[in-house]
C-alpha cells in the first residue's frame, strides 16, 4: 500500500500562484492529480510518467498548471499560476502500480492509490 500526502493548498487572490505537493511512502509510477469542486464531480487536472517525460494536462488549465516530481524523494508537484476562482476545489493526488498510458491519465479508476486532498480556494 503506498500513502499520498497532500500539501501546499490554501487562499490566494485570483491571479495569484500556488504549489501544491504530493509525497508518496514509497515508489510509484504515473502521478496525478485531480480537483473537486463543491457540487461538481471529480475532474483531472495533470499527470505525469515515471521519467517525468510525459506529461498530460486538462487542455483548459495548459499552459497555467505545471506538473513535475523528483523521484528521489518521491514526490509530485502541482504549480498553479494565473489562479482564478474557478480553480477553488479539493486536489487529490494519485499514483499507480504501473506506467499508465497516455488515454488513462485523465481516468481517476486507473489509478490505484489516492490522498485525502487539500484545499485550494482562489477570492476575486
Amino acid at each position: 500500500q503506498v500513502q499520498l500526502v497532500e500539501s501546499g493548498g490554501g487562499l490566494v487572490q485570483a491571479g495569484g500562484s500556488l504549489r501544491l505537493s504530493c509525497a508518496a511512502s514509497r515508489r510509484t509510477f504515473s502521478m496525478g492529480w485531480f480537483r473537486q469542486a463543491p457540487g461538481k464531480e471529480r475532474e483531472f487536472v495533470a499527470a505525469i510518467s515515471r521519467s517525468g517525460g510525459h506529461t498530460y494536462y486538462a487542455d483548459s488549465l495548459r499552459g497555467r498548471f505545471a506538473i513535475s516530481r523528483d523521484n528521489a524523494k518521491n514526490t509530485v508537484a502541482l504549480q498553479m499560476n494565473s489562479l482564478k476562482p474557478e480553480d477553488t476545489a479539493i486536489y487529490y493526488c494519485a499514483a499507480s502500480r504501473a506506467e499508465l498510458g497516455y488515454r488513462d491519465y485523465p481516468v481517476s479508476s486507473k489509478y490505484d492509490y489516492g490522498g485525502q486532498g487539500t484545499q485550494v480556494t482562489v477570492s476575486s
